[in-house]
């Protein structure tokens, strides 16, 4: 009898309610030919559970899925509703209450995906985004609402630990990968935090012979995903930067629409969270034309985390097969549907 897994599967809003099911419907394909089974646990949480009860998961919901193995999310987001309300209300409570630290970003050219890259330039890098501190803290306020004089302070929290250990992750996947690691930082700008960054980096990287530490302001850092791609491995950056470097690597890849992440807890003291970063898209919402490659390349990565690598492997060389035939969905410049280009994947797992 093969390894069992319990998965929280929320599908969330707009297309995250399409793509989900294309991704749990890979997995599902790949478990009898792997010895593996999937139990998934159904949670209607999101924009509507807000509307109904004025919270976007229940008062218990973290405490529901502490047992999990996995957490597989579509997306989060409505226009009827903040974004400060739908993310802070779902997403970011699961990242802290789970102590989800990392977030990991593979963006890569696939094939038969057109990318804005000049000439045969082509992008494989790996973005370790530090996830539960940083720029993105709870820390600040608002004083003197509505006045002319209104002040709004937010502050930037970096600790040694948060920043010792998502390097540490960062130069350990390097020495599996290149051994080159990029460290994105503003310490010529920005006088306290950014030093501490690098001072912190370049110590602990320093516990790993194999890997060099290459420090690069992070306005260079992004002219040079757009120039020199090849350049680029694996890059750790803080949470804001982190944030806006995978998704700028994401479009140079040629959509988000082909874009995974992971919310890892690496210790596995709690589940962690797998998810594409594309949002909810209200525009093609419910049209059937989402790109399912995301949410079907996050579960490979749910897979890969579970120990199922052979799993993940079989599922990224599917889609990649099917991408390079020519199936692609409008983003990309075609015309599949959500179901067309998953049940290409599907056929190509069953065989």
């Amino acid at each position: 009898m093969g390894a069992s897994y319990t998965v929280d599967v929320i599908p969330g809003d707009g297309i995250g309610q399409e793509v989900t099911p294309a991704a749990t419907a890979c997995v599902d394909a790949l478990a009898e030919r792997h010895d593996f089974t999937i139990e998934w646990r159904d949670r209607d949480w999101g924009s509507d559970h807000y509307r109904s009860t004025g919270r976007m998961l229940p008062v218990d919901g973290l405490e529901q899925m502490a047992d999990a193995d996995a957490i597989l999310l579509g997306a989060v987001g409505d226009v009827d509703i903040p974004d400060d309300v739908t993310l802070w209300g779902l997403l970011i409570p699961i990242r802290r209450e789970f102590d989800q630290y990392i977030n990991l970003r593979p963006s890569r050219t696939l094939p038969g995906v057109p990318s804005p890259l000049a000439g045969d330039k082509k992008l494989d890098v790996v973005v370790v985004r530090e996830n539960v501190e940083g720029e993105y803290s709870e820390i600040g306020g608002r004083f003197r609402r509505g006045q002319p004089d209104e002040l709004a302070l937010q502050e930037a929290i970096f600790t040694r630990k948060g920043v010792s250990r998502v390097t540490r992750f960062a130069a350990q996947l390097a020495t599996e990968r290149s051994g080159r690691l990029v460290s994105a930082t503003k310490s010529n700008g920005i006088i306290h935090t950014m030093p501490f960054w690098d001072e912190v980096a370049r110590e602990t990287v320093a516990e790993f012979p194999g890997v060099t530490l290459e420090k690069v302001l992070v306005d260079a850092l992004a002219a040079r995903v757009v120039l020199a791609p090849d350049s680029l491995d694996v890059v750790v950056a803080s949470n804001l930067f982190g944030d806006i470097l995978s998704d700028l690597a994401a479009a140079v890849a040629g959509s988000l629409g082909v874009a995974p992440s992971a919310n890892l807890n690496p210790e596995r003291e709690h589940p962690s969270l797998f998810e594409p970063v594309h949002g909810s898209a209200p525009d093609i919402a419910g049209k059937g034309v989402a790109n399912p490659v995301a949410a079907i390349w996050a579960g490979g990565m749910m897979l890969r985390h579970l120990g199922q690598p052979e799993a993940a492997d079989t599922l990224e060389a599917a889609f990649g097969a099917v991408l390079a035939e020519g199936t692609r969905t409008r983003d990309l410049g075609g015309t599949a549907s959500t179901t067309d280009f998953t049940d290409a994947v599907l056929a190509r797992l069953r065989k």
